[in-house]
């Protein structure tokens, strides 16, 4: 069990159904987030096994604010390792991505190899024979600190935690099912990009369950009734909450009704669109399900948006902002064509486009309204006050409130 929360933050007595405005915005209550959360009992996702495919690749990404290095070493097994040099707490790795035999910090140039073992220690005896290490160091004493990995459908998994539970029994069979539907036919990375929110990390992954905004503030999407609440749908949760899919079908199981995009019109006024190509797609899975939200805690998420497939990581930067990592991606199997219209809906969706765009917005706002009068709080009531899956659509609060589960459970509340 977590040990009881240390902070000044009272919760109110309703559950996780009421949030207060001061976990938004409390450093103390931050710190404590890093400690408890990211270096707690969870698995992380740090990145793709593409970006590391030959020995010597490695990229530089966070687990909540701690930077890390993940790496293909030298007998092609990857590796996830703290980004900071034994000897003075310099980063070793300062590029984005690369490819080394060796890690190298160049503060004083310790060296280690791709498991983080110290190699050598620039004049570590000294200069004739004057100064250096003392006698009694040991270089195997001072290697980097190497976390527990694991690799599934090529997503990269790290833990600072020797207790949690191997990756697909923490994350549970109906998430892994999803995993491996909309990534298990491999991963062909079409692009990547990021996007600063002016907000804390906590608000985005609430807005990545919250089904209930999606037909009210993406109004292109309800406009051309590519999601709408009254489309058939759900919410699954993990066994704890802790993991959430908001899911919708197809309204008609008719192809070409569903996915021609010149018959697209707006559902008032006659609208089209001059560009009909902008939501041109094809039925990608038999299950007829065109969209599929998928976070495990507590900040990645699986994306399936008509054809667009995408990885979001949210990057806590400290308590006021985040920064919202991006890989999309196709299939082995896809034509120039279908690879196109991935493109073209991701750029839609994404920072640039329709739906991400205004995430990221209402995000700051809530940041800004909720800074002071913390003794207030939010309202996550729609759909009741539990955190249990509903079939029955998806105007509920209910994966929100799962979120806040794990969270309570994790800080000790």
């Amino acid at each position: 069990m977590a040990e009881s929360n240390t902070q000044k933050i009272e919760w109110p007595n309703d559950g996780v159904s009421r949030i207060p405005y001061k976990i938004y915005t409390d450093p103390d209550n931050y710190d404590d987030e890093q400690r408890r959360i990211f270096r707690g009992p969870i698995w992380s996702f740090v990145g793709t096994d593409q970006e590391v495919s030959k020995p010597g690749d490695f990229i530089t990404t966070y687990i909540g604010d701690t930077p890390v290095i993940v790496l293909r070493d030298l007998e092609r097994k990857v590796q996830v390792i703290v980004n900071r040099c034994s000897h003075r707490g310099n980063l070793i790795c300062i590029k984005r991505e690369g490819n080394s035999e060796e890690l190298t910090c160049v503060y004083h140039n310790w060296r280690y190899d791709l498991q983080g073992n110290l190699k050598s220690v620039a004049f570590g005896k000294g200069v004739g024979r004057k100064g250096g290490m003392p006698d009694d160091f040991n270089r195997e004493d001072h290697g980097l600190q190497r976390l527990r990995v694991a690799v599934y459908q090529g997503l990269i998994f790290a833990t600072f935690s020797d207790d949690v539970a191997p990756l697909t029994d923490w994350l549970g069979d109906e998430m892994v099912e999803n995993i491996d539907r909309v990534v298990g036919r491999g991963m062909v990375l079409l692009g990547t990009y990021s996007q600063y929110m002016p907000n804390n990390w906590k608000l985005y992954m609430e807005n990545v369950r919250d089904s209930y905004h999606a037909s009210i503030l993406h109004m292109f999407q309800a406009t051309f009734r590519i999601n709408r609440l009254s489309m058939k749908g759900g919410i699954k949760l993990s066994d704890n909450g802790w993991h959430h899919i908001s899911y919708s079908i197809a309204e008609t199981d008719r192809e070409e009704d569903q996915y021609d995009a010149k018959k697209l019109r707006a559902v008032k006024d006659g609208y089209t669109l001059a560009d009909p190509t902008l939501v041109k797609g094809w039925r990608e899975f038999e299950c007829g399900t065109t969209l599929a939200i998928q976070s495990t805690y507590p900040n990645f998420v699986v994306q399936q948006i008509s054809n667009s497939l995408a990885l979001r990581l949210c990057l806590p930067k400290g308590p006021e902002e985040c920064e919202l990592l991006w890989w999309v991606f196709g299939t082995p199997e896809d034509t120039n064509e279908q690879q196109e219209i991935r493109i073209k809906q991701s750029n839609m969706i994404g920072p640039g486009g329709v739906i991400s765009m205004e995430d990221g917005v209402v995000g700051g706002w809530i940041q800004r309204g909720t800074k002071r009068d913390h003794e207030k709080t939010t309202i996550v009531q729609m759909g009741g006050r539990d955190v249990a899956p509903s079939a029955e659509g998806r105007a509920t609060e209910v994966s929100i409130r799962g979120f806040w589960q794990g969270y309570r459970d994790c800080m000790g509340f």
